[in-house]
């Protein structure tokens, strides 16, 4: 996906990022022109990770984690302060004002090697083997529509396994061309 892949939200967070990125870009100085730049950033990780990554960080060393899918999934990713690196380029380069920018470490990581990386870092193995895909989301969703049938709700439904075995690649090379942005 680049900058101008037109954006289909398919949740609530997603859809209300969206409309704040539709805010600043809609702000403008009295002169008219625009006064706000959009950074899209790729999963951030770092000493302080949160989220989904710290999840598998941690179940990965627990060794409590089983892959769905065969892993080929692609991500993008972009270290803290490389974040910290893009933002301030932003505000201060003449060419980003009005801008959407997609920043990452210019990198299509599969889930695979992101979890290879973080045992690697773990000093354990990666696991064995993974559960395909159409059984996985088939339990997920048996367990979701029984668990909601008596008023609880399933820590695993059909979208986790959706949202797990998605490919999001993001394509950041419009930072930078246009701003000169290194990830390092």
């Amino acid at each position: 996906m680049t900058e101008g892949t037109p954006a289909k939200p398919d949740t609530f967070y997603a859809r209300t990022k969206l409309a704040a990125e539709r805010i600043v870009l809609d702000t403008k100085r009295a002169d008219g022109q625009p006064l706000g730049t959009v950074l899209r950033f790729a999963a951030i990780y770092g000493p302080r990770i949160k989220g989904n990554y710290q999840r598998l960080v941690q179940a990965l060393a627990r060794r409590r984690f089983i892959p769905i899918g065969d892993g080929s999934n692609r991500r993008t990713l972009i270290y803290d302060r490389d974040v910290a690196q893009a933002a301030v380029l932003a505000v201060q380069h003449p060419a980003a004002i009005g801008k959407i920018f997609n920043v990452s470490d210019g990198h299509f990581h599969t889930l695979n090697e992101i979890i290879f990386k973080i045992c690697r870092s773990l000093g354990r193995n990666p696991p064995r083997f993974s559960v395909p895909v159409g059984p996985a989301r088939f339990i997920a969703g048996f367990m979701e529509d029984a668990l909601q049938l008596v008023g609880r709700k399933s820590p695993i439904g059909r979208e986790t396994i959706d949202k797990y075995t998605e490919d999001i690649a993001v394509d950041s090379q419009l930072i930078q061309r246009e701003l000169g942005f290194k990830p390092q």
